[in-house]
């Protein structure tokens, strides 16, 4: 009887274990060391023997998964674009709104809030009030302090204040202010007193005081005057004049009229006349300038030379020395042809006459004297209590100005000696001292760091120029007769328009102190300073730009003069040298190439 096979289903467990499994293309005995059972032909079901073999995975019939959608995914509504709002600095209280006045405004809120919503919130924005940090508090106060303080400067400015110290100690008196402080100097004495003049005025109470004070002062005197006529003594600010300073005055002013008419007459019809070239002219002039070599070098003198001096007609030079002697020299060769000896101490200045060969020298023994070409002692100006620093002759020829470190200025008549002017105005010692080309004004500088301009014919000190932040020692007019040059301990020099009262240049000229400035005499086209930095320089006065360096000196450089023509600088130095600037040579050197 033949046993039917009955069909196994292939994924049985039964008909997996039986049948062996390639393992890498070989049997699976060969892998694990089990004997292969054969199928026996019985009723009973063969028995398995388990293997410890790797569990494998049961394999299932590939059944198609069934179709997944895709997922519906909702549309992403725009983003609305937003203006960026800047983070506050601070959090900002909101404060009621302030109501508008009513009327119009009412009728305008009232329609815009029932025609437009959105108007709301920036009326509502614009109506809130926010608060100031403390930062720009700070600042506000800063800036009002400032604004302050430059008000009380301009107030101070236009204050008269005594420029006699004794007067400056009378007038704090006056105020119930201390007369004086520890270690307070004259000047600062003087600043002082404006500052308290500057508050009192701002408080309304200046000329209540001062009023107060005078007649107190007044009533004081009467009754003095009619006790024992003891008492303290006043004099007034502006002294009285003798009638030879009114003759001059009265000659300065006739002079002065003259010569200002024709200076304005000779601008206008340049200005006017097609021919006239004036800026062809000063590039002329500044050519010339910027082609000046050194042409000559000559010893001056055994000690360092202090001062220098053309002649009108340029033929001379005049030089003076530590030594107290003046020494004359021909033009151009530089031979000396006089000797001047006649002070005691040490020259500080010489100057010629602008009508003569006569010469002025000043010196340290408090003295200047008036001399003929000839060497002779024709006057001798005494009455300064002080050395003399600078000596100027007045455009007539007839009166001479002396600055002193005395704090003044003196005026003298040159024809009879006598002294016309002392100008006092300069709380420290004067320096410098110059006329302009009209005769009407004066210019005086000195170690209080100020120069003034002084009205000849009146004797007012008509400005004040501030600005320089130390001693000023050199100072000059410009023949267009608005312009003012000042140079200073400060290395600047400061370039002054009369008309318009105020600095309009200021010029970091040189390394170290400027000890002269001066104007080239004819038309101004240019100006030169010296300066203890051992150079010159030569600038020009359309802009103020240098034009020419004039190095040659080993030692400080005193003085300097220009010749009339302006196509020779002198200038001397504490090394003892007569140094002349020219640019004739050059045109010289420049005629023998065009020869060749």
């Amino acid at each position: 009887m033949v046993q039917e096979e009955i069909p196994k289903d292939p994924s049985s467990s039964e008909e997996l274990f039986a049948t062996p499994m390639p393992v890498d293309d070989q049997p699976l005995a060969s892998v694990v060391d089990v004997p292969v059972l054969q199928p026996a032909i019985s009723l009973v079901p063969p028995v398995v023997i388990p293997i410890q073999t790797p569990q494998l995975p049961i394999l299932q019939p590939a059944i198609p998964p069934p179709p997944i959608p895709p997922p519906v995914v909702p549309p992403i509504a725009p983003i609305p674009t937003i203006s960026p709002v800047p983070r506050p600095l601070a959090p900002l209280p909101v404060r009621p709104p302030i109501r508008p006045p009513p009327k119009k405004d009412e009728e305008d809120d009232s329609d815009s809030d029932s025609g437009n919503d959105e108007s709301g919130p920036k009326r509502g924005a614009s109506a809130m009030e926010y608060e100031i940090s403390e930062e720009s508090k700070q600042a506000k106060e800063r800036q009002e302090k400032a604004v302050q303080e430059l008000l009380m400067k301009r107030r101070a400015y236009a204050l008269a204040v005594p420029t006699n110290d004794s007067a400056v100690r009378a007038r704090l008196r006056r105020l119930s202010e201390p007369i004086t402080l520890f270690g307070e100097k004259e000047m600062e004495r003087r600043d002082r007193l404006r500052m308290i003049m500057v508050k009192l005025d701002a408080e309304g109470q200046l000329e209540r005081l001062l009023k107060a004070h005078e007649d107190e002062e007044a009533a004081a005197s009467a009754a003095a005057e009619e006790g024992d006529g003891e008492g303290p003594q006043t004099y007034p600010f502006y002294t009285e004049g003798s009638n030879a300073l009114l003759e001059a005055r009265r000659d300065i002013a006739k002079y002065s009229i003259v010569r200002t008419a024709l200076r304005l007459e000779r601008a206008r019809r340049r200005r006017d006349d097609p021919d006239e070239d004036v800026d062809a002219e000063m590039n002329w002039a500044l050519r010339q300038a910027g082609d000046l070599v050194l042409d000559c070098s000559e010893i001056g003198d055994d000690r360092p030379l202090t001062g220098c001096s053309f002649s009108h007609d340029g033929k001379k030079l005049a030089t003076c020395a530590m030594s107290g002697a003046i020494k004359l020299w021909s033009m151009p060769q530089v031979t000396r042809v006089g000797t001047l000896k006649g002070h005691t101490e040490r020259a500080t200045d010489v100057a010629f006459s602008p009508v003569d060969n006569h010469i002025a020298t000043a010196s340290a023994d408090h003295t200047a004297i008036l001399w003929n070409p000839e060497g002779s002692m024709l006057k001798k100006f005494e009455g300064h209590l002080d050395r003399l620093a600078r000596v100027a002759f007045h455009p007539s020829g007839k009166y001479l100005g002396t600055a002193s470190f005395d704090k003044t200025w003196r005026l003298w008549d040159i024809n009879t000696g006598v002294e016309l002017l002392l100008q006092e105005g300069h709380s420290r010692s004067v320096y410098g001292i110059c006329f302009n080309r009209d005769g009407s004004l004066a210019a005086s500088c000195g170690l209080d760091a100020l120069a003034r301009v002084w009205d000849l014919r009146t004797g007012r000190s008509i400005l004040a120029l501030e600005g320089h932040v130390k001693p000023v020692f050199g100072v000059s007019f410009s023949p267009n007769g608005y312009h003012l040059a000042t140079g200073g301990e400060d290395n600047t020099c400061r370039i002054w328009d009369l008309r318009k009262r105020k600095c309009i240049h200021i010029i970091p000229a040189h390394s170290n102190l400027i000890s002269q400035v001066k104007f080239e005499p004819q038309e101004g086209y240019f100006l030169a300073t010296a300066s203890y930095d051992m150079t010159a320089k030569v600038w020009s006065a359309r802009d103020f730009k240098p034009i020419k360096t004039l190095s040659g000196h080993e030692s400080k450089v005193t003085a300097l003069d220009i010749i009339g023509d302006g196509q020779c600088i002198a200038t001397v130095a504490h090394d003892r040298t007569i140094k002349l600037w020219s640019c004739r040579s050059n045109e010289k050197e420049k005629a023998m190439d065009i020869d060749q």
